[in-house]
């Protein structure tokens, strides 16, 4: 989703239009999504042992001839196909384990319209050929029918058909927002919640967030059959404190570069003051409070995981290109033509180099919570 570039001088009233320019690098260069995925994709196979439970509990207890599975939020690049092939590969191992046939799988891929939906179906293919793949060896049981399918929109609005999905999965994408907060204006100085953001502020990302979760869990609640399961995984806290360096550093590392920028004659103050990121990092009571006061879903489980963000053990990891896949749409779309993209990360670059994320180590907390349809 392209978002028009506005020549004109924001006024206050005037918000980031999420839905239409929300959405990760696409293709497969340099600074892709896909190529910089990383952090992303350890957060999926931590995940993997609470997914595999959830499915085999959700298989042992319906049964279904045809498992539906919505992986909400889905980007583009490797990961996207990752967690659908674990949880494909979960079932049909157990039941050839126990001799019986594998069911078919119908799987709905959402995310945004402006998503790189291409670069997805072209690796249908080598996705199917991996199915196969694994289950080589004349043993009566071949591949299971797995059918993919796209489905674009936000999941902060009804997305399937009632009653049609047995299982929902989603991964470091419900800690988006669907707007960005009221309030914001407040927080000049600041792109994102830091320790000098007034408190009105963050009532306004705490609220949107919980009117965002409980929307989403509305909806879910109309698409699952009874019993069906989720399983979502999201960037957030620990506790109660608001400001750890895990959530918000990166993006005070991209205020700061902004604010150079502006010392520099690059870009206006005032385009800066007016830019927000539609984000928020919740906490594990945060997520248990408006799950229950939804209603709708019992949570069987709700944990915390931590992910190292400036580890440099893969030579292909680079912490300010994973940066750049996934905060450079938000900054074309409001920044336009006035900001040079490889001028700011560059700089970016270099006050990572000098900053203390290089000499300590920056934990990512993980919230993940599986959760199954009471009625």
């Amino acid at each position: 989703m392209t978002h028009y570039l506005c020549t004109e001088r924001l006024t206050r009233s005037q918000k980031m239009e999420v839905a239409k320019v929300l959405h990760m690098n696409g293709g497969i260069g340099d600074t892709s999504y896909a190529n910089n995925s990383l952090l992303q994709q350890k957060a999926i196979l931590m995940t993997k042992p609470i997914t595999d439970e959830a499915i085999s509990a959700l298989y042992h207890s319906l049964s279904p001839k045809t498992i539906c599975i919505a992986d909400l939020g889905c980007s583009t690049g490797p990961n996207t196909l990752l967690a659908v092939s674990e949880l494909i590969k979960t079932i049909h191992d157990e039941c050839k384990s126990n001799g019986q046939q594998s069911p078919e799988f119908h799987v709905f891929l959402n995310d945004l319209p402006s998503n790189d939906f291409n670069t997805i179906f072209r690796s249908l293919s080598a996705f199917h050929e991996d199915l196969r793949n694994q289950n080589m060896g004349g043993d009566g049981f071949g591949p299971p029918n797995c059918f993919v399918a796209g489905v674009a929109g936000s999941f902060y609005t009804r997305l399937f058909p009632f009653k049609s999905l047995h299982f929902v999965h989603s991964s470091y994408s419900l800690h988006w927002l669907s707007q960005v907060p009221d309030g914001t204006e407040n927080n000049k100085g600041n792109i994102y919640l830091t320790s000098t953001s007034p408190a009105s502020v963050l009532k306004g990302y705490y609220k949107q967030y919980e009117r965002d979760f409980a929307t989403f869990l509305k909806y879910r609640s109309e698409e699952l059959v009874k019993g069906g399961r989720m399983v979502l995984t999201m960037l957030g806290r620990k506790n109660q404190d608001n400001y750890s360096k895990g959530c918000s550093y990166e993006w005070e590392l991209l205020a700061t570069t902004l604010k150079l920028l502006v010392t520099q004659g690059s870009i206006e103050e005032e385009r800066v003051n007016l830019f927000n990121i539609p984000l928020y990092n919740p906490s594990p009571t945060e997520v248990k409070y408006i799950v229950e006061k939804e209603g709708s879903f019992t949570i069987n489980c709700l944990e915390t995981s931590e992910v190292q963000r400036n580890s440099f053990d893969d030579e292909k990891y680079n912490m300010a290109r994973s940066f750049r896949s996934v905060a450079e749409p938000l900054l074309v779309s409001h920044f336009g033509d006035e900001l040079n993209m490889d001028q700011l990360f560059h700089k970016y670059n270099e006050i990572i180099a000098n900053a203390c994320m290089g000499k300590e180590k920056i934990m990512f907390v993980n919230v993940i919570v599986s959760l199954t349809k009471t009625n």
